[in-house]
């Protein structure tokens, strides 16, 4: 759609991007207008400038901008030759950069009305034939570039011929690395773009991504034509898809970086190009020619009209020039002439696209300006050049060397008239600009930074909202800025209102100085109104967003007398909000400006804190989710308008004769949420009325899970491009926990909804959906389900910014229990049904790490499973599967793992040595399976039949290592011992072990001592000399830190086998020696013997044996005590 010279009555801004916002650090929080080169106080009016007097403009100021300019600006300008080319680049960012010859100079534009120290460097570029310009210097951070400071900032400069000059840090303006770049035509344009990076552009389109290395060193490489999904598909097939490779002769005019969507766009003579740009990649997703989409339409918008147009059309001629972006779209400007015409002028025409994501769309507007001039030549066209400020407005500024031109893109229904205004005193010029702080921005040789502003005869609200507010604001004391009332008089917070809603009256009537006057008075930076500055802003916001549309006649008799006083001119309900929508925009603008923004804190919403930033957004948000309403509400009135009846019963809100339901509802946007309960209600009235076989029964699901999905879509896409809007400035305080209204819980609350759907349509209507029914109605729960599960996200977030306590921790474990159950809850289901490719989109994403294993599990998919242990390596979800194999004993799984894992599971195992043991054998690592069989064996205490196996196990594997033979031999030596000791356990008597309740596979490890217990106690009824010399041998496993006195334990042990005979058939007998030979006693001394110990150092004393209590009733047996003595010399002398 184009509209030749004018716009359509109808025609509506489309705010869908985000108004360019900065974080400001320090007392000065908005950029001040002031007077240059003068003493001035800390808030200074803002001088006209003495060249542009009020007789040369009508519906424009002229006036300085910032603090005076740095003194190395100054003397650059002084001393410049005549021929020196000079060029100044400014960026909304507050960075400003001036070329001046081979000079660069690069200032951050102080935001107060009196200079304070600011950043100011110069650079040396490097030597060119060719002038440089301030489109070949770029800077960039680290940081967002509004807070950066001088050590963050890197800046590349680019010489026509591609030698390339890059400083690190511009705080270090000596230390910069050179090189060259290799564009095959002259370099025209650098911009800087994601990840620390740049592009370099040259006049025939050639574009290389540049960066800098860890040692600073430059690495480039082109950015290819046609690169993404498309490429390689061939000439013709890719030109139906709109990408082609551009004509040899085209010349770059523009390049457009937009960070808040990471895109990077391109206008050639001949074509508009769109790259999605990464930290490290890039994907060409359109190449549009504009020749063929625009030219008719640009021609039929200036000749259209005459009657010779059929012959004229086919000689016109059409150049691109510039190209910008607005918040209604792309903006290219156009310069358009005919060789016939006498004479022969070039008309320069404003061109607004819509970018559709991979197209541009059909509709655009054509807005002929009211400037123009002699054709030269087609190269003179190229000085000038297009500013767009990121504002609400429709204004555009063309510009030259001469002049800057304010006219309307032709997207807005009220806009000022065109204007020129002329910069051609002697020693004047515009030498370039750029938009900040939502203003234009030039600069002039003479007078430095200036801005171009409309006179406050013009506002930028909605049609007739003047006027309302004015009416409401009749009782209100005068707002000048003498009569406003000082910290010395109190006043009532119903009054501030009234006044600050009067200062914003006046910054849409574009008088920043009397709006910013009024607001220091009621709220000074000191923080003295603080609590009541966040009442009293929530509550404009609020009346702004619920307001009565009181020029609609049908509300004239339900407005209150006490209305807010901002009523909305449309009269169809969508355009009223989005009124409603640019009026919430002017007002953050104005927070804004005047510096209230940064000042706002706090304020209590359902009993808790709030930042009130935030809440200021969540207004916006339920607009935004209010529009899609009624978009729905279009279609499907009938069940939009039974749900939203409900609400206004449950409100008990009355509906005028006068009115609808729709005009009720939609009126109080702040309420907009209190539809969903009243959705689901009319679901579960419409699934029980209407049968199951029924095109209905199965449309209501559908339709309600559409609304609900686009409602809370469009509030967080709202949410998230507008981000920077509502920011929190660095240095603020911690933000208490945000819980966005997307998800509130309790009854009516959007989580609450999402559960109750969740059920309603898994055991309600998936059982009797078909497969085309269930896969839509999974594909929108997902959506649903994301979310739910996203909002959880975003408050741990919150909570993990906010300084770390011992009871926001707990509440942080808390919820993040909460969500981790929720998210189990409403998944499960999911993967009962069988849905696993859904699970594994919403499980992927929010890192669900046991449903995708049981996922996997179920469905058999190793290869999956090793895609996630690759993709979430740095969230150790091998450890998770692992411990998941270990916890479900499925340790068969957890041993054969593919060789890539191999490492990780060796890790994992490092805690699990009672299994690592086994995979280190299956890698055929022998020697660590040793290391940990031996050390399990050496810490196992409790079990003899585990540590005899794990000894077992010990030598096995090391006899199959490759240790070398000492080695080996010493650590089987080791092992052998330990088993021999083990042996004594081993070979206890079954019939002792029985007595004893000992289970041989059970038996804990007994130590020495209790083993020699063991074999000499009474219990061991059959003990003989093999038993008695086994707890014998014992005594050697005995250590000294045992506390055991082995002498002692000796004796017993010759006591116990003593008394195990009958010494009663030795009475009479002349021979001891024989009578004693079949003794257990004397069949221990021959064993002793035979292993050849000396048993003179061997055998305890008889004295001390005869005094063992064990003994007592053998001592009074005279008999007993002489053949004892007699075997002893007769066996010590045997052995002599």
């Amino acid at each position: 759609m184009f509209s030749p010279r004018s716009v359509p009555s109808s025609a509506r801004m489309q705010q869908s991007r985000t108004p360019g916002r900065k974080s400001v650090s320090g007392a000065a929080t908005g950029l001040q207008l002031s007077a240059r080169r003068a003493s001035l106080p800390a808030r200074a009016t803002p001088a006209r400038l003495q060249s542009h007097a009020a007789a040369e403009t009508i519906s424009y100021d002229v006036q300085t901008f910032g603090s005076s300019l740095p003194v190395k600006v100054m003397e650059a300008l002084t001393m410049a030759d005549a021929d020196d080319q000079i060029s100044v680049r400014v960026t909304e960012s507050s960075w400003a950069w001036m070329v001046c010859g081979e000079r660069l100079i690069i200032w951050k534009i102080c935001q107060a009305a009196v200079a304070k120290l600011s950043v100011c460097k110069e650079l040396q570029l490097p030597s060119s034939e060719y002038d440089f310009t301030a489109d070949v210097v770029a800077v960039t951070s680290t940081v967002p570039l509004e807070m950066a400071a001088a050590q963050s900032v890197s800046v590349l400069a680019v010489s026509a011929e591609g030698t390339a000059r890059f400083w690190p840090c511009l705080a270090h303006e000596g230390n910069y690395t050179e090189s060259s770049v290799d564009l095959g035509d002259l370099c025209n344009f650098v911009v800087a773009v994601r990840g620390g990076s740049f592009i370099v552009a040259s006049v025939r389109s050639q574009l290389l991504r540049v960066s800098a290395d860890s040692s600073g060193k430059l690495q480039c490489r082109a950015l290819q034509q046609g690169q993404g999904v498309l490429s390689g598909i061939g000439r013709r097939v890719s030109s139906l898809f709109g990408i082609l490779s551009p004509p040899a002769d085209d010349v770059l005019h523009s390049v457009v970086w937009v960070g808040r969507t990471s895109c990077l766009y391109t206008l050639t003579s001949s074509r508009l190009s769109k790259w999605e740009v990464d930290d490290s990649s890039e994907h060409q997703i359109l190449s549009w020619d504009t020749c063929k989409a625009l030219n008719e339409s640009i021609v039929e918008s200036i000749w259209g009209s005459e009657s010779s147009y059929g012959g004229l059309k086919s000689g016109a001629n059409v150049a691109y020039l510039d190209m910008k972006l607005s918040q209604s779209g792309l903006v290219v400007l156009a310069a358009a002439w005919h060789p016939s015409d006498t004479p022969c002028l070039a008309y320069f025409c404003l061109v607004t696209l819509q970018d559709d994501g991979s197209t541009i769309s059909d509709q655009f507007t054509v807005q002929v300006t009211k400037y123009s001039c002699v054709f030269q030549t087609k190269e003179a066209l190229q000085a000038t050049r297009l500013l767009l400020p990121w504002s609400p407005s429709a204004t555009a500024f063309l510009y030259n060397e001469e002049l800057v031109f304010a006219c309307s893109t032709g997207t807005s229904r009220a806009t000022l008239p065109d204007e020129k205004i002329n910069f051609t005193s002697p020693g004047d010029g515009i030498r370039g600009g750029g938009h900040c702080a939502n203003l234009p921005v030039f600069f002039s040789l003479n007078s430095g930074l200036v801005v171009v502003v409309a006179r406050e005869s013009a506002s930028i609200l909605p049609e007739t909202m003047e006027d309302s507010l004015c009416s409401s604001l009749a009782a209100a004391p005068e707002v000048s800025a003498v009569e406003t009332p000082t910290r010395k008089a109190p006043v009532g917070q119903e009054d501030r209102t009234k006044l600050l809603k009067a200062a914003f009256l006046q910054f849409c009537r574009n008088d920043l100085v009397g709006a910013q006057t009024v607001t220091d008075e009621l709220f000074p930076a000191d923080g003295e109104a603080g609590a009541e500055l966040d009442s009293v802003v929530t509550r404009i916001n609020l009346d702004l967003i619920d307001d009565y549309p009181a020029s609609d006649p049908r509300w004239a008799e339900s407005v209150p007398e006490e209305s807010a006083g901002f009523p909305l001119t449309s009269l169809i309900i969508l355009h009223q909000l989005e009124d409603k929508m640019k009026a919430h925009c002017c007002f953050m603008d104005f927070l804004l400006q005047v510096g209230l923004l940064d000042q706002l804190s706090q304020v209590t919403v359902h009993s808790s804190p709030m930042a009130t930033r935030l809440l200021l957004c969540e207004h916006a948000e339920k607009l935004q989710a209010a529009m899609v309403l009624k978009n729905h509400h279009t279609k499907h009135a009938e069940l939009v308008n039974g749900a939203i009846s409900m609400a206004l019963q449950r409100r008990n809100v009355a509906v005028p004769p006068s009115l609808t339901v729709a005009d009720v509802f939609f009126r109080e946007v702040s309420q907009i949420s209190s539809v969903f309960e009243c959705l689901l209600e009319e679901e579960e009235r419409s699934l029980k009325v209407n049968p199951v076989d029924s095109v209905q029964w199965a449309e209501v699901v559908l339709t309600i899970n559409s609304i609900i999905k686009d409602m809370l879509q469009a509030a967080g896409q709202y949410r998230e491009t507008k981000a920077s809007m509502y920011r929190a400035s660095e240095n603020a305080a911690a933000e208490p926990e945000y819980i966005p209204w997307t998800a509130s819980g309790g009854v009516g609350g959007v989580r609450t909804i999402i559960s109750r759907q969740h059920e309603i349509i898994l055991r309600s209507v998936y059982p009797h959906a078909d497969s085309q029914l269930r896969s839509a109605l999974c594909e929108q729960l997902v959506v649903l389900l994301d979310m739910f599960l996203g909002s959880y996200v975003a408050q741990l977030t919150s909570l993990q910014k906010q300084r770390p306590s011992a009871a926001q921790q707990d509440r942080y474990n808390s919820l993040e229990m909460e969500y981790s159950q929720r998210r189990s809850e409403l998944l499960t289901p999911l993967l009962e049904l069988g849905q696993y490719q859904w699970v594994a989109v919403l499980a992927e994403k929010f890192c669900d790490f046991d449903i995708l294993v049981q996922m996997c599990e179920q469905t058999d998919n190793q290869s999956r499973l090793q895609h996630y242990m690759a993709k979430f390596s740095d969230q150790n979800f091998s450890d998770f599967l692992f411990r998941w194999y270990m916890e479900k004993g499925k340790r068969g799984k957890l041993l054969s793992q593919p060789a890539a894992q191999h490492q990780q599971l060796a890790s994992f195992l490092q805690a699990h040595q009672h299994l690592s043991w086994l995979h280190h054998i299956h890698v055929q690592d022998y020697q660590s399976a040793l290391r940990t069989l031996y050390s399990q064996a050496n810490m196992e205490t409790r079990y003899f039949a585990k540590k005899t196996t794990l000894l077992a196990l010990s030598k096995l594997t090391a006899l199959a290592s490759d240790l070398p033979e000492e080695e080996l031999n010493k650590q089987v030596d080791d092992i052998v011992e330990q088993e021999r000791f083990l042996l004594h356990q081993e070979t206890l008597p079954r019939q002792l072990l029985e007595e004893k309740q000992l289970n041989p596979d059970t038996m804990p490890l007994l130590s020495a001592h209790n083993l020699i217990q063991l074999y000499i106690c009474d219990d061991n009824r059959r003990a003989n000399e093999y038993d008695f010399k086994k707890a014998l041998d014992l005594l050697e496993y005995i250590h000294k830190e045992d506390s055991v006195d082995i002498d002692a334990l000796k004796c017993e042990i010759f006591g116990k086998a003593l008394r195990r005979d009958d010494w009663s058939s030795v009475d009479g007998n002349d021979d001891p020696i024989e009578a004693a030979k079949d003794s257990i006693f004397v069949k221990i001394l021959l064993k002793v013997i035979q292993e050849g110990v000396p048993l003179q150092t061997y055998l305890p004393e008889v004295k001390e044996l005869l005094e063992l209590d064990e003994l007592s009733s053998l001592k009074s047996k005279p008999c007993f005590e002489f053949v004892l003595r007699a075997n002893y010399e007769h066996y010590l002398q045997a052995q002599m």
